[in-house]
């Protein structure tokens, strides 16, 4: 994925964010807390074991590869979400793991 995609993708995803922001002012009055959607965030990372399971015949549940691609991308989106809520630049944060992982091998 290239450098203006993955700008593209963040955009995208923050777009949609608001939107949902808005959802919650009409249906709660207020918007989600950052701790909310940290909350939201755990509670998709946990069904995405889930649907690895189902994925492994481990966990019956039906259209499993779809539900299993579909959490990937939101644990994605939820991600970008969550650091631009905290002011860390996703980009940059992955690009530092990724420099200091490799460093170990």
């Amino acid at each position: 994925m290239d450098q203006n995609n993955f700008d593209g993708i963040i955009k995208r995803s923050l777009a949609i964010r608001e939107k949902y922001h808005e959802l919650e002012r009409q249906h709660h009055g207020t918007e989600w807390t950052l701790e909310e959607d940290a909350l939201a965030y755990l509670t998709d990372a946990g069904l995405v074991g889930r649907d690895i399971m189902s994925h492994q015949k481990r966990w019956l549940k039906k259209d499993s590869a779809a539900e299993l691609e579909h959490k990937l991308g939101e644990n994605i989106w939820w991600l970008i979400v969550l650091a631009d809520r905290t002011g860390i630049d996703i980009k940059e944060a992955l690009d530092q793991f990724l420099t200091k992982t490799e460093k170990l091998f």
